[in-house]
C-alpha cells in the first residue's frame, strides 16, 4: 500500500516507459506485477498515448523479488552514473563560461592599468577624485 502522499513527491513514481529505460524491464513484466498486485498503478495520457504510472519503490521492491537484487543494484549504479556524468557536463560547462569571463576581466584590468601607467615624462599620474555626494538640488 502507498504511503500518504507518495504518488506526489518527486522521483517516487515513474511511467512505464521509464521504467523500461532505467530498468529495462518491459511493459508485460510491469502488468504482470499489478496483477499479482505487487504494484499499485494509475493510468495516464499525454496527448493521446497512454501510460502506466507505478511506484519506484514497489517497482524496486517487484524487481528485487523476480530478478534478484543484483539486478536491482546494476540498474542503480548505471542511473546514478548517468546523473553524475550529466551534472560534471553541467559543472565543466559552467566552467567555461567563466573562464571566458575571466580572461575578459583580465584584460580589461590590464588595459586599465596601461591607460594608468606612469607617463614618458616621469610624473606620476594625478589621482582621480571621485565626487560621491549627492547634488544639493535633489529633492
Amino acid at each position: 500500500m502507498a504511503e500518504y502522499g507518495e504518488w506526489n513527491r518527486k522521483g517516487a513514481s515513474l511511467s512505464d516507459n521509464t521504467a523500461k529505460k532505467e530498468y529495462k524491464v518491459d511493459q508485460e513484466f510491469i502488468i504482470k506485477g499489478i496483477e499479482a498486485g505487487k504494484l499499485e498503478y494509475r493510468d495516464g495520457s499525454v496527448w493521446g498515448n497512454p501510460y502506466i504510472k507505478v511506484l519506484r519503490r514497489q517497482l524496486e521492491e517487484y524487481i528485487t523479488s523476480e530478478l534478484g537484487p543484483e539486478y536491482l543494484a546494476k540498474a542503480r549504479g548505471k542511473i546514478e552514473l548517468k546523473k553524475i556524468k550529466k551534472e560534471i557536463a553541467e559543472i565543466e560547462q559552467q566552467l567555461n563560461v567563466l573562464s571566458i569571463r575571466k580572461a575578459g576581466l583580465v584584460a580589461k584590468k590590464a588595459k586599465l592599468e596601461e591607460i594608468m601607467a606612469t607617463p614618458a615624462d616621469g610624473k606620476p599620474p594625478k589621482k582621480l577624485k571621485l565626487n560621491l555626494k549627492a547634488p544639493k538640488n535633489i529633492i
